[in-house]
Formats: structure tokens, C-alpha cells, sequence
């Protein structure tokens, strides 16, 4: 029998999402509950993280030529299209045919459309992308937070996995997806693959099918130092691959995404199902986007030059930041990949509570005007409410105008540009205050 809606409802404090008590739900899980009308955490939740920098010329070139065509693209995607996305896989050694390929305007119209399609309870990591979990609310799905271990995010334990399905299950729930990032958003770290191995063939044996998330795959900062793994390489029966080209193929405000099916075992039919359900929604790439798409996707000079200059930079960036915060005692993982870094200032919770921070909110609202730069809070992410975590984006750093941005992208040395230094120094300025505020309320020893 299935069970009755045991979620707690959602606090709102300043127009934001709120914590959702854990109500009889076992620890390292959580289902997400409702909202009050109008304050959905979907219209709230945080974006990508954007690199900041000017539009790729060649690319604005592209889309321009294709913004006198009248016809529309086909729902998911039209043939030059899908070609272009096999190719791109391939050369990722996942070979790929047109026909277990779809094109959306973004990752969001494509697991929402996935989600649909697989039916049953979802299960993503504890933290996880701000975007996931709201398409299994608003399907009426719960969404079930599993735990991940210390050395990485993005990709569950293993063990706390199987925990979970078993306890879903024991309340008479049906857990068949799995959403995951081996190269993830919020932490910038990378799964090691004996972990991803590991949590793929438990949730294989469980019966769930696995969308992995590979939108930062090709952001890593040290791409000769660091292995990363596609699960799709490793059971690919089992899994769908999803791609928003805004992680670093086309700017954000030119959706487009894609995403690759299993083309044999338990989830042939899934392909088919996928776009019954993105036809309903009217879901296509316009086609300006999707030109500009295939060509990216192509992979030609121009964008790939670019995409190394820039995670060049944002590495440099975020790894200054990651410096800046740890410095003033602040716990956070190296980033790995991305543009973005996931810190935990809970050894400044002291200091916090004086200027009347006690929760990730609280943080988000109070680092926001603090930094001058958007700072959103572990709870967009999942994460407990009364953690004071927060993800920094990278982009912010970079200067306010074109020429500044561009200067980064082309300078031997962007951090020791004017408007950089300020930026950093900035975030240094705030982070040490809290610091040296935590150290005069530490008691005498």
C-alpha cells in the first residue's frame, strides 16, 4: 500500500524556499515537500554558474545566420543536430546514434521529461544540483536526498544508496531514478571512478535507472591529473546522459541541452517515451539555438579555444577563492571542476551569530550583501537548513563590463589584474573579518 504524504510544509522567510523537517523519514535521506502558493523553490533557485565572459564571436556569427530561417526544429532536435551530439559523444568514447538522441531547450525540460517517463520515487545526492529535485515535485514524486561520502559530492555512497531504497521501500515507496554528476554542481569536485563504479552496480542491482548529469565534464581544471568516468561507460544499459551545453558551449541565455538513451536492455523504450512527452510540452531548441548548438558540438577552433581559456581562467579563479576561504578557516574541497566553489563555515558559526546568522538563509542573505555577489545557501542545494554552507561562483570575479571580462580571457596572469585583485581582495576582506571576529569570541584557554 502506498504511503500517505508524511512531508513537512516549508517555512518562508523573505520570499525563499524553507527548511522541510525531516518528519519519521531515516537520517541521509529526505523528501522534499510542498510550498505556499507563490513561493515555489523553482522561480528562487540559484542558476548555472556562468563564466562571465562575452559571447563566443563565431558563435554569434552562427546563430545570426540562422535567424532568417522561419521553419521550426523538430522536438528533439533536427538531424544536423543530433549528428553533431553523436560526434561529441564519441570522441568521449560513448558511441552514439541519432536515434537514441534528444535535443530540449535546456537540461530542465529533459529530466523533467525523463522523470515523467521512468514514473516512481527519485533519489539524488545530499547536496545536489539547485534545479533537480523541484521536476520530481512538481510531478508529485518525492525526492530522496542520499547521502555522499567526505572525499567527493555529486555521487552517492554506495552503502548509504542502498540503505535508503531499502527504507523507501519499506515504506511502501518506489524508488526507479537515480540523478547523479560525476563532475559536480554545487562541490566542483569529481567522483573517483572505484566510488562510481561502485554506486552505479548498486543501483543497477536495485533496478534503478541512472541520469547522469555531464554538464561540467569538459570544465576540469587539471584534466591530465584527474580521471573522470562516464556511468554510461560502465553499464550503459542502465544509464542516460544529459548535457546542457551552458556548462561551456554556449552561453546560458541560449538553452539548449541533450541527452543520450540506452539503445538496448531495460530502457529501450525510454527514447520513444521522452519525446511523446517533450512534443506535449512543446519543448524544442529554437532554431537560431540549435544551430549555433550543432556547431559548438562540432567542436571546431574557435570553441574550443575558448572552452580552454576559460576553465584555465576560472581554475586560477577559483582556486584564489578557495585559498581566501579556507585562510579564514573555513572548510571546502578543492574544486576539481566548474566554475564555483562549496564551503562550510561552520568553525565561524560563532562569529556568524553575532551579526545574527544561524542558519544557510540567514548566510545566503547575509554573505550576499556582504560580498556584493550572489551567494546561495547549502539549502538550495538539499542540504540541511541549519548548515551554514554556501556555493561561490567564480564568474562574479571577473569584472563588470566586456573589456574587463575579455582582459581576464586573454591575460597571462588574470590575477593580478586591477579588477580582479579588488574582487579577491574583497572576498578575502570579508572571510578574514569573520575570522578574526571568531577568534576574539574564542574563551581563554
Amino acid at each position: 500500500m502506498r504511503r500517505t504524504d508524511p512531508e513537512g510544509r516549508g517555512s518562508v522567510r523573505h520570499g525563499h524556499e524553507g527548511h522541510h523537517p525531516e518528519g519519521h523519514y531515516p537520517a541521509g535521506h529526505h523528501a522534499e515537500g510542498h510550498h505556499p502558493e507563490g513561493h515555489g523553490p523553482v522561480r528562487y533557485g540559484p542558476s548555472l554558474p556562468g563564466d562571465g565572459l562575452p559571447v563566443l564571436p563565431e558563435l554569434s556569427a552562427v546563430l545570426a545566420a540562422a535567424a532568417g530561417r522561419a521553419e521550426a526544429q523538430p522536438v528533439g532536435g533536427g538531424r544536423a543536430l543530433l549528428d553533431a551530439a553523436c560526434g561529441y559523444w564519441s570522441r568521449r568514447g560513448l558511441p552514439t546514434r541519432p536515434g537514441h538522441v534528444a535535443a530540449g531547450p535546456g537540461a530542465p525540460p529533459l529530466l523533467l521529461a525523463l522523470t515523467a517517463a521512468l514514473d516512481g520515487d527519485v533519489l539524488v545526492p545530499r547536496p545536489c544540483a539547485a534545479w533537480w529535485a523541484p521536476y520530481a515535485r512538481l510531478l508529485g514524486r518525492p525526492a530522496f536526498h542520499v547521502a555522499t561520502p567526505a572525499e567527493s559530492g555529486g555521487v552517492p555512497d554506495p552503502y548509504a544508496l542502498l540503505e535508503t531504497v531499502r527504507r523507501v521501500r519499506a515504506e511502501g515507496g518506489d524508488p526507479r531514478l537515480l540523478v547523479l554528476s560525476v563532475a559536480d554542481d554545487p562541490t566542483a569536485t569529481v567522483a573517483p571512478p572505484e566510488l562510481l563504479h561502485e554506486t552505479v552496480e548498486a543501483a543497477a542491482g536495485e533496478g534503478l535507472h541512472l541520469v547522469s548529469d555531464e554538464t561540467w565534464r569538459d570544465t576540469l581544471h587539471a584534466p591530465h591529473d584527474t580521471v573522470l568516468l562516464s556511468p554510461a561507460e560502465m553499464l550503459p544499459e542502465h544509464v542516460t546522459v544529459v548535457t546542457d551545453l551552458a556548462g561551456c558551449l554556449l552561453p546560458p541565455g541560449w538553452p539548449a541541452a541533450v541527452a543520450r538513451f540506452p539503445d538496448s536492455g531495460p530502457a529501450k523504450g525510454l527514447h520513444a517515451r521522452v519525446l511523446d512527452i517533450l512534443t506535449a510540452l512543446g519543448a524544442s531548441v529554437a532554431g537560431p539555438v540549435a544551430a549555433a548548438a550543432g556547431y559548438a558540438l562540432g567542436e571546431p577552433e574557435p570553441v574550443t579555444v575558448r572552452r580552454e581559456a576559460a576553465v584555465r581562467l576560472h581554475a586560477r579563479v577559483a582556486a584564489a577563492a578557495h585559498a581566501a576561504v579556507t585562510a579564514a578557516g573555513c572548510l571546502a574541497r578543492p574544486p576539481q571542476a566548474g566554475r564555483h566553489l562549496y564551503a562550510d563555515l561552520e568553525p565561524l558559526r560563532t562569529a556568524l551569530g553575532a551579526h545574527g546568522v544561524g542558519d544557510a538563509q540567514e548566510l545566503e542573505d547575509f554573505l550576499t550583501t556582504r560580498l556584493g555577489l550572489p551567494a546561495p545557501g547549502g539549502h538550495r542545494f538539499g542540504d540541511d537548513l541549519g548548515a551554514l554552507r554556501v556555493r561561490l561562483a567564480t564568474g562574479s570575479l571577473l569584472g563588470g563590463t566586456d573589456e574587463q571580462r575579455t582582459e581576464c580571457l586573454t591575460s597571462p596572469a588574470p590575477l593580478e589584474l586591477p579588477h580582479v585583485q579588488r574582487a579577491l581582495i574583497s572576498l578575502r576582506s570579508v572571510f578574514d573579518d569573520l575570522r578574526d571576529d571568531a577568534q576574539r569570541w574564542e574563551p581563554p584557554r
